[in-house]
């Protein structure tokens, strides 16, 4: 949490001054440096060896989010494409002229390449909806790799090699229900023909901090951890590996059951807690805490996730913040230092849901919000708006060596310049 007295500016600036100082003559230290306010206008800093960078990318078409781990581990969590920018959806970034999967992948391999990557380690989708994992149109183009088009996430491995692939529903996508639509059956060709040609395919494993391990230096860094807290109403139990199931025998798979009896697909999303030394980060797709006006406590699985989770530096505001998402158990729950929001709607954030992030009287320490786009109407309907961080642009989390400290810069997402517009920070990180 951000402390403002003068006593912890002064610490900062000293800590600041220090580590750039030292950059020559200790090399720990000297990675940090990374951290050091460089001022808006300049290119962001490539990765080094010990760094964390999360990089939430913006295409104003759905969510994308980068990892660069400690020891070069590399992740894709969701590569969202939708095509219908109607009044209500944000114009595409960087421009129409490539599909954001396209731009996604680009992003990825610039960054990658700059840490001496040339390859995706894990890709994650949160759940199985366009914005995620990209929507199928006609028109498309075909791969070359497989008889599926290229979207999102299928455009990303076009461009990038992807070793390890996990979802919440392989291998019979059949949960709740079984799958359908052009967009699923696509993404579920594109899966197989991945598997064809020898990648990874997993079904994410609620509880298991092993899953998504570090695959260069794990025994470097220690300190570091991915904690699986939820998927398809799998709950993370809070010791070891154990879960719990949070959905009643009610809202179970059976013959006949209409579809509205059944958990949607945002509320079966992934959910993972990251931890680096005293950092800590929560990301939970699409879930929500949507009752229908309290007919089905169960649906509330938002708020079930965060009280797991615990506290955490940085959090991704679930399901754009949209009117469903962040109530008042899970932000006091997290209470972050910092909230991201991945929009691309009018309607991202709601006015409630920011009224929450924002609500000091959840959790009375610091806190910036920070979003990857805002629509213009937007700021007329919510006032709340005008109190953001950020309403433009990619959000990078630059996590120092060892997990101290963080920082965070917000670059331009109308070109691919990677030219910083604000910093914030650096943040110590509070712990467990």
């Amino acid at each position: 949490m951000i402390d403002p007295s003068h006593k912890r500016r002064t610490f900062l600036a000293a800590m600041s001054g220090a580590l750039a100082a030292s950059a020559m003559s200790h090399p720990a230290m000297s990675l940090a440096a990374g951290l050091v306010k460089r001022g808006s206008g300049s290119r962001y800093a490539p990765w080094q060896p010990g760094m964390l960078d999360i990089h939430h990318i913006t295409t104003g078409s759905g969510n994308a989010a980068l990892f660069i781990m400690p020891d070069g581990t590399s992740m894709l969590v969701d590569a969202g494409a939708i095509y219908d920018h109607d009044r209500f959806a944000i114009a595409p970034r960087p421009s129409a002229q490539r599909r954001p999967g396209e731009w996604i992948g680009r992003y990825a391999r610039r960054h990658l390449q700059r840490a001496g990557r040339n390859e995706i380690d894990y890709f994650v989708l949160s759940h199985l909806h366009r914005d995620h994992m990209g929507e199928y149109v006609a028109g498309l183009p075909r791969s070359k790799q497989g008889d599926y088009a290229l979207t999102g996430v299928t455009d990303v491995a076009e461009i990038l090699p992807i070793r390890h692939f996990i979802d919440r529903a392989y291998p019979k996508y059949d949960f709740p229900e079984p799958l359908q639509g052009s967009s699923n059956e696509n993404y579920v060709a594109f899966i197989r023909a991945q598997q064809r040609l020898g990648a990874d395919v997993q079904q994410f494993s609620p509880g298991s901090n092993r899953q998504l391990a570090l695959l260069r230096q794990p025994a470097t860094f220690p300190e570091f951890e991915i904690r699986n807290l939820y998927a398809n109403g799998e709950l993370w139990a809070g010791q070891g590996e154990a879960t719990k199931n949070v959905f009643p025998v009610s809202a179970l798979p059976a013959v006949g059951k209409p579809s509205s009896d059944l958990p949607s697909e945002n509320e079966c999303s992934v959910a993972f807690r990251l931890r680096y030394g005293k950092f800590s980060y929560y990301t939970g797709g699409d879930l929500s805490n949507n009752t229908n006006f309290g007919a089905d406590p169960w649906r509330d699985v938002e708020s079930s996730v965060a009280l797991v989770a615990g506290h955490v530096d940085v959090a991704v505001a679930n399901h754009h913040g949209y009117v469903d998402s962040m109530g008042p158990v899970a932000v006091r729950a997290l209470s972050p230092s910092a909230f991201i929001l991945m929009t691309w709607d009018s309607a991202h954030p709601s006015i409630l849901a920011l009224f929450n992030m924002l609500n000091k009287r959840l959790y009375p320490e610091e806190r910036k919000v920070f979003a990857t786009a805002v629509k213009p109407e937007n700021e007329v309907a919510t006032r709340d708006i005008a109190k953001l961080a950020s309403k433009n642009g990619h959000v990078v989390v630059r996590v120092a060596p060892g997990g101290a400290e963080y920082r965070i810069e917000i670059l331009d997402s109308f070109n691919e310049l990677d030219t910083v517009l604000s910093e914030h920070g650096p943040f110590l990180c509070q712990g467990a």
